[in-house]
């Protein structure tokens, strides 16, 4: 941080909410000679406003104020996706447990009692401003993982925009399965990062047009293995892994790299290979003609019965496309 001397080009911002004038001098006169660059509001309306423009560092907020009150304000950044990460300490006069499990409930990282200690303000705010700063490098790793998939998707121009579909279906089909949100990020995840091993693939194998010969195949299969290693470092991607490792995998075991059979492939796995058959059987390839509907869907009954693919999970697939099909004719149709 800029005030610890570490980076003296990081000054984090830290907003603070209150509508006691006295207590926003105060806060202000506490953390601006640490380095902060300290926002300053009086209602939970203004203090929105601020995270959505400012993207705070850090929240500090008052429960009693007016418009929505800390808790609230709190709430709201915990539900919304591109906020949940910001550190958010509630204040209260308040002496009872029952306001800090409150705020716990809504979402707070942290609880200070006013009077404010100087010493324990400053000490949560340091220990929560490290958090934001180690949660944002782990955003920008994540990022540059996702190019990296991106570029590699790139070096074949024929897929076209096949990872966003991925990662669009597999979510889709999640939802229709019922799977719990943690499984849809990671499917969502799983989409762009599932080929990102044939970074380590050369391009003469990649992108050969013709049929690959045993000892290219023995390479190209490496890809899971390598892009499973690329991404094992970083403990948010912990539950993407498997559909990184396993998305060749089939059901009767003749899939690699592991040969797994049945349920022993995870389940995300077998959800991304499901849309990945379908997105390559109806798409148009230099080597292939893209496959009607009914006809991918035939393809893909045909690849249940030779064992190829999960039965239930492509069952599945097939009834949520149709679905979605008899959907948007309907919508048309009312428009």
């Amino acid at each position: 941080m800029a005030a610890e001397g570490n980076d003296r080009e990081y000054v984090p911002t830290v907003l603070v909410a209150d509508d006691d004038p006295t207590v926003l001098s105060l806060m202000k006169d506490i953390l601006s000679p640490l380095g902060h660059r300290v926002l300053a509001v009086q209602d939970g309306n203004e203090a929105i406003e601020k995270v959505r423009t400012d993207h705070p560092d850090l929240a500090i907020l008052d429960i009693g104020m007016p418009g929505k009150d800390g808790l609230e304000v709190a709430q709201l950044i915990k539900d919304n996706p591109e906020t949940r990460l910001l550190p958010v300490i509630i204040v209260t006069a308040d002496p009872t447990a029952r306001k800090k499990l409150q705020a716990i409930e809504e979402g707070a990282d942290d609880f200070l009692r006013k009077p404010i200690n100087v010493w324990e303000l400053k000490a949560r705010v340091r220990a929560l401003l490290r958090l934001k700063r180690f949660t944002d490098e782990l955003e920008n790793a994540e990022s540059v993982l996702m190019s990296l998939a991106l570029s590699v998707e790139a070096r074949d121009a024929t897929t076209g925009d096949h990872c966003e579909r991925l990662a669009r279906d597999a979510v889709a089909l999640g939802r229709w399965m019922g799977l719990p949100e943690a499984d849809l990020k990671a499917l969502h995840r799983g989409g762009y990062l599932h080929d990102v091993g044939k970074i380590g693939i050369p391009d003469a194998i990649l992108g050969k047009p013709g049929r690959l010969t045993p000892s290219e195949w023995t390479i190209m299969r490496q890809h899971p293995v390598i892009g499973e290693r690329l991404c094992k470092p970083m403990r948010s991607m912990r539950p993407v892994l498997p559909i990184i490792r396993h998305h060749h995998e089939r059901w009767d075991g003749g899939g690699y790299p592991d040969g797994l059979a049945g349920e022993a492939i995870p389940l995300l796995a077998r959800v991304l290979q499901t849309v990945d058959a379908f997105d390559a059987l109806s798409h148009e390839r230099p080597y292939k003609d893209a496959l009607t509907r009914k006809k991918t869907f035939e393809t893909l009954e045909d690849e249940v019965r030779k064992g190829w693919r999960d039965p239930k999970i492509t069952e599945a697939f097939i009834e949520m496309k149709s679905h979605e099909a008899r959907s948007a004719k309907r919508g048309w149709r009312t428009a």
